[in-house]
C-alpha cells in the first residue's frame, strides 16, 4: 500500500511509494515489445494513488464501478473532485485483471489478453485496456506539460491534457464532471510539496521526468497496438 506523503521517509518521494514503477514494467524487444500484464496492471494501480488530495472541489463521485477495497490507498491530490478519474481507471484495471487472473497463461501480455478474449467472441478487458490506456495517457500528458511549462499552474495543464486525451471520447453527460476536476487543481507548489515530505522540488522533478519518460514509453506502444486490426472488436 502507498504512504501518505506525511509518511515519507526522508529523502524520498511519491514516486518511491509505488509498488510497482512504470519504470520497471518490461518490454520485450524481441517481441514486439509485449508488455507484461501483470507489471502493467500493478504500475497503474499505483499510479491511481496520484489523484486524490489535491483537490479541494467536491463532486458527486461519478457512477463507475465501485472498488471499496481501495478506498483506504491514500492519494496525492486529495479530494472527491478526481473521483471520477480514479474510478474509471481501478475500474478498468478490475476488468482486465480478473481476465487475466482466470486465463494467466493466455493473457501473459497486454498484446496477447486482446486477442485472447477477441477470441472468446467478448471485449470487456479489451474495452477495459483501451479506456485504461486513455487514462493513462492523459496523466503522461498533463505531468509532461507540467514539467515543459514550469510557470505554468496544474490546472491549465490538466485541462490541456484532458482536452487532447479524454474529452474527444467522453459523451456530453460526462464532459462536465471530468471538465469540473481539472479545475480544482492545488498550486504547482502545493503539488511538489505533497509529493516529497523535504519539499525538493528539484528531486521531484528529477524522479518525476523518469517516471513520466517511461509512462509515456508504454502508453506509446499500447496506443499503437490498440490502434491495429487485431485488437478491433
Amino acid at each position: 500500500m502507498a504512504t501518505t506523503p506525511a509518511s515519507f521517509p526522508p529523502g524520498r518521494t511519491w514516486f518511491d511509494t509505488h509498488n510497482k514503477s512504470f519504470v520497471n514494467v518490461p518490454m520485450d524487444a524481441s517481441n514486439s515489445n509485449a508488455i507484461p500484464t501483470s507489471d502493467f496492471l500493478d504500475a497503474a494501480e499505483s499510479l491511481t494513488t496520484l489523484f486524490g488530495t489535491l483537490f479541494p472541489l467536491s463532486i458527486p463521485p461519478f457512477p463507475l464501478e465501485p472498488l471499496d477495497h481501495l478506498n483506504h490507498i491514500a492519494d496525492l491530490l486529495g479530494s472527491i473532485a478526481f473521483t471520477p478519474v480514479k474510478n474509471d481507471m481501478l475500474g478498468n484495471i478490475t476488468k482486465i485483471r480478473t481476465l487475466h487472473l482466470s486465463s494467466p497463461t493466455q493473457t501473459s501480455t497486454l498484446q496477447s489478453l486482446v486477442p485472447y478474449e477477441l477470441s472468446t467472441k467478448k471485449h470487456t478487458a479489451s474495452e477495459g485496456l483501451l479506456w485504461l490506456v486513455r487514462g493513462l495517457d492523459f496523466t503522461a500528458t498533463a505531468l509532461r506539460h507540467t514539467l515543459s511549462n514550469p510557470t505554468s499552474e496544474l490546472s491549465n495543464s490538466f485541462r490541456t491534457a484532458y482536452t487532447t486525451t479524454l474529452k474527444p471520447h467522453h459523451s456530453f453527460l460526462v464532459k462536465p464532471v471530468f471538465s469540473a476536476a481539472m479545475s480544482a487543481t492545488p498550486y504547482k507548489r502545493d503539488f511538489y510539496a505533497k509529493m516529497s515530505r523535504s519539499e525538493d522540488e528539484g528531486k521531484v522533478r528529477e524522479e518525476m521526468e523518469k517516471w513520466v519518460g517511461a509512462l509515456e514509453e508504454r502508453v506509446g506502444v499500447m496506443r499503437e497496438f490498440m490502434g491495429r486490426k487485431e485488437a478491433k472488436w
